[in-house]
């Protein structure tokens, strides 16, 4: 028996993906997306500029936390709209989230755990992008093992004091706001006593050191509270109850881009493709068959969006065991591919070859910058460093195995050291 598998849309999805379209076109920069559209010569100021810009357009549209209810300014899209819309920006590679710890994660958990006051104080802010967000959860002996998270809250009147250190902090340098775990009863169980505070950044007592990494950028930060201060009612979910409200947070990482993921990879072997036909390394039967397994592992993480889509939409719950699956392949199939890509550039990759002003361009639209002007990278060296990463932020790889061996496969908990029970 052969079974038919239909990847098609049903109709009302794809009219919704005509109204899309029809607004990107009517939205983006003439001649975005084309042959010749200016990359290099952006500087950081037209950078700022054209973000600034987009992001208003955004919001007038509506685009931004779409998925939210009407009631708190969003448009109430269905899993499948959201889909849509994701699929039909990444096609044109415009930029959707304005803040993806505001818009994507911190929101999106106000809305469900937090309070009408919460909600009414946070997420205008987080709509308009006013209001800037870090993720506070990763400590220097808590990252796997989150629940082994050191930074206490105690109360204090109305506030609590936050002591402590946050590790691997994105954005931590220019946030207004971080969401973080903290310790509140440190006599509870490992996983209980946990409580999740929205803590401003701007006070003393916190202090925020950059991570400078070996391409010469800073995207990480290391933040230490000492007697900060957060207001009681920025607790999120009820006090000693925020484990279950990171978990609706790590929840919230996977988004809606199970179908889209794949394009960056795309992209990026294609690069990698390139590098290798300019060098003449295409004719090495090696390289050849390198390229081809890379291919291959793209198309794997294609069809394994397409089945977490499919697993979301009939609502059979394996969503969070396939996230754990499609999380270890990721990361180390990408892991792999820029390996190659060193590999096919061979010494060339040991040269600096950014732009010296430490812009760096993708598919014709501004990104973070990668290097600075002692130390510039180019895209692929870029991305190499960042892979080293992939395999570790996010839940490392270890941590999935043991995911998938225990939750999907039903095998035992992997026994631990003696001085660890």
């Amino acid at each position: 028996m052969s079974l038919r598998v239909d990847l098609t849309y049903p109709p009302e999805a794809e009219a919704f993906r005509e109204e899309i379209r029809g607004w990107l076109e009517e939205n983006l920069p003439e001649g975005w997306g084309e042959t010749g559209y200016p990359t290099s010569s952006t500087t950081p100021d037209a950078r700022r500029a054209f973000d600034d810009e987009w992001t208003k357009k955004l919001v007038a549209g509506g685009w931004v936390c779409s998925s939210w209810p009407v009631e708190y300014g969003g448009k109430g899209l269905s899993l499948l709209q959201q889909v849509v819309l994701t699929e039909e920006f990444a096609k044109a590679r415009a930029p959707l989230r304005a803040d993806f710890f505001g818009d994507t994660l911190v929101g999106s958990t106000i809305l469900q755990w937090g309070t009408e006051d919460q909600k009414r104080r946070f997420i205008p802010g987080i709509l308009d992008g006013s209001i800037t967000w870090c993720q506070g959860f990763s400590e220097p002996d808590a990252g796997s093992d989150l629940a082994s998270l050191k930074t206490r809250a105690q109360l204090d009147g109305d506030e609590w004091v936050v002591n402590g250190q946050k590790v691997w902090t994105t954005q931590a340098q220019f946030a207004d706001y971080i969401f973080l775990l903290a310790r509140t009863d440190p006599d509870a169980e490992k996983h209980a006593g946990i409580s999740y505070l929205l803590v401003p950044m701007r006070q003393p007592g916190i202090e925020v050191r950059p991570i400078a990494q070996i391409d010469g950028s800073a995207e990480f930060n290391e933040v230490f509270f000492t007697d900060a201060r957060c207001p009681n009612d920025n607790v999120v979910g009820g006090v000693n109850n925020g484990w279950k409200v990171a978990m609706t947070t790590l929840g919230f990482e996977r988004g809606t881009s199970a179908t889209t993921g794949y394009r960056r990879f795309t992209r990026e072997l294609d690069t990698v493709i390139a590098a290798a036909r300019s060098r003449g390394r295409d004719a090495d039967p090696l390289i050849r068959q390198r390229l081809a397994a890379a291919w291959s592992a793209v198309k794997i993480l294609q069809i394994n969006g397409f089945r977490t889509l499919t697993d979301a939409l009939n609502g059979t719950h394996h969503t969070a065991k396939l996230a754990a699956c499609n999380k270890m392949f990721w990361s180390e199939t990408h892991r792999r591919t820029m390996e190659l890509a060193m590999d096919i550039l061979g010494m060339d990759a040991q040269v600096l070859r950014g732009d010296p002003a430490g812009v760096q361009m993708t598919g014709g639209r501004p990104t973070a910058r990668r290097g600075r002007a002692d130390y510039p990278v180019d895209e692929l060296q870029a991305s190499f460093f960042f892979s080293r990463s992939e395999t570790i932020w996010g839940g490392s790889a270890e941590i999935q195995r043991n995911i998938v061996g225990e939750r999907v496969l039903g095998l035992p908990k992997e026994p631990k050291p003696p001085d660890a029970q």
